[in-house]
């Protein structure tokens, strides 16, 4: 109990600092016309929430590609550490096993925990807007740092897509609260699934693919679609859109960066490759056509032998000839 109530206490900065997100944008929604009492003004003040945050983790969401690329690449020299001590079980082995393992991470700049760092990070915030959504919830409703007990009892009552956002599936009071919170519950493991799933059949090399790397990630592509949907049933209708909203942001993001910069030997380079290509021959009939062009009319203006003028016509260099008469002889000088 007393490391439960500890625990709760180290949540206190993070109440202040989600509600003060929230707050802020519940006001911005208020002053451009929506209903503040609407449960679109509060859940998309949990949207504006899940949009700063994501935000402020754009520079761990680049570490955690960097190392998961990293990891990928180095499964080959993985895979040989780990044949290496295959059958050793005592602990001198074991020891020199992590430190060949460490000495190689460190030597290519990967760290393997920052795979694991904008997750891990945002746990913590989760469990904070789990128990702020909680006391909305409450009767009567109970605000936690800058969101008082008036504006928990204003979020309490707003509907969005027919239900509270402090509702749940376990303990609904109504069949469409459930279907409701079961549609939330099928998008937000689907979006794990489909996330996951991108990172794997696009942006992993095709021999990276049988490492035991790439088979726990297989496990994981299944395990927290599957998580997500067996504990969803617990998670109040708001929780749920925040963690629908930052997947489709991770989808996207994730999208973006396989796109622009993949891999190099998954298929998500070499349809990168065939782009360039692509484009590379597009331009080419278009500088062929420009540079045909040019070379005709350079050829028409230097190449072209103009007739001789006549003896009256001004010569190329600009100066009138005078013309001469064949008979006449040059006078003597005396």
């Amino acid at each position: 109990m007393t490391q439960a109530i500890h625990a709760l206490q180290l949540l206190e900065p993070l109440y202040n600092a989600i509600t003060f997100v929230m707050m802020a944008f519940h006001d911005l929604f208020k002053n451009i016309g929506l209903d503040p009492g609407g449960g679109w003004a509060w859940g998309g003040s949990i949207v504006g929430l899940v949009i700063v945050i994501r935000i402020l983790l754009i520079p761990l969401f680049v570490k955690q590609i960097n190392a998961q690329r990293g990891l990928q690449i180095l499964q080959p020299e993985i895979k040989k550490i780990q044949t290496k001590y295959k059958g050793k079980t005592d602990p001198e082995s074991r020891q020199k096993q992590q430190q060949e393992m460490m000495k190689l991470y460190k030597d290519n700049g990967t760290n393997p925990l920052a795979s694991c760092l904008p997750i891990i990070l945002q746990a913590p915030i989760f469990f904070a807007l789990f128990h702020i959504l909680n006391g909305i919830g409450k009767n009567p409703a109970q605000g936690k740092g800058f969101m008082s007990d008036q504006d928990a009892e204003q979020a309490g009552q707003a509907l969005i897509f027919g239900a509270h956002i402090s509702d749940k599936f376990i303990g609904a009071d109504s069949l469409h609260v459930q279907i409701v919170c079961a549609i939330l519950i099928v998008l937000m493991s689907a979006t794990t699934f489909t996330t996951q799933k991108q990172l794997m059949s696009k942006n992993m090399p095709a021999d990276a693919m049988n490492n035991p790397f790439a088979q726990q990630q297989k496990i994981l592509l299944y395990v927290f679609p599957l998580v997500f949907a067996v504990s969803g049933v617990n998670f109040p209708i708001g929780v749920l859109l925040y963690w629908l909203t930052t997947n489709v942001w991770s989808m996207g993001q994730q999208f973006y960066v396989i796109r622009r910069n993949p891999t190099p030997g998954s298929p998500a380079a070499e349809a990168l490759e065939r782009r360039r290509a692509e484009k590379a021959a597009a331009r080419l009939p278009e500088a062929s056509a420009s540079g045909g062009a040019e070379a005709s009319a350079g050829g028409a203006v230097g190449t072209t032998t103009d007739p001789d003028p006549g003896p009256d016509q001004p010569k190329p260099g600009g100066q009138r000839q005078q013309p001469r008469n064949p008979k006449r002889r040059p006078k003597k000088k005396p």
